[in-house]
């Protein structure tokens, strides 16, 4: 049975207060302070800066994730993820059949500027 739906909520109550920006991986490395496996990720988010972001994107190797565009939260507090400071939430979805919390990162389905707005 599916997980039922969350309250509707105000699209400028929370949509609107995040900033979810374009960027692209320049470098993928594996990260051994993580508690789970994990990548460091060096993210370009053009005029909004270079990036570090600590994930479980371990399903695809490095070699596959640099050059990908992404989708990554700039406005959440920083977070220390054993000896990293990860500085932005790269977004994705559970891959089926893994172990909990490895994801695949949301890609768009064409290049668009880096650095820019979801919406």
């Amino acid at each position: 049975m599916p997980t039922p739906l969350k309250q509707a909520v105000d699209p400028e109550d929370t949509l609107g207060r995040l900033d979810v920006r374009l960027g692209r991986i320049v470098r993928a490395d594996p990260e051994p302070g993580a508690p789970k496996p994990a990548y460091r990720l060096t993210v370009d988010f053009g005029k909004y800066g270079v990036k570090t972001s600590v994930g479980r994107f371990t399903q695809a190797s490095p070699d596959a994730l640099v050059g990908q565009q992404v989708l990554g939260v700039l406005n959440f507090p920083a977070r220390q993820v054993g000896d990293v400071t990860s500085e932005v939430l790269i977004l994705g979805v559970q891959v089926p059949g893994a172990d909990s919390g490895e994801a695949t990162p949301l890609v768009p389905l064409t290049a668009a500027k880096l650095g820019s707005k979801v919406f």
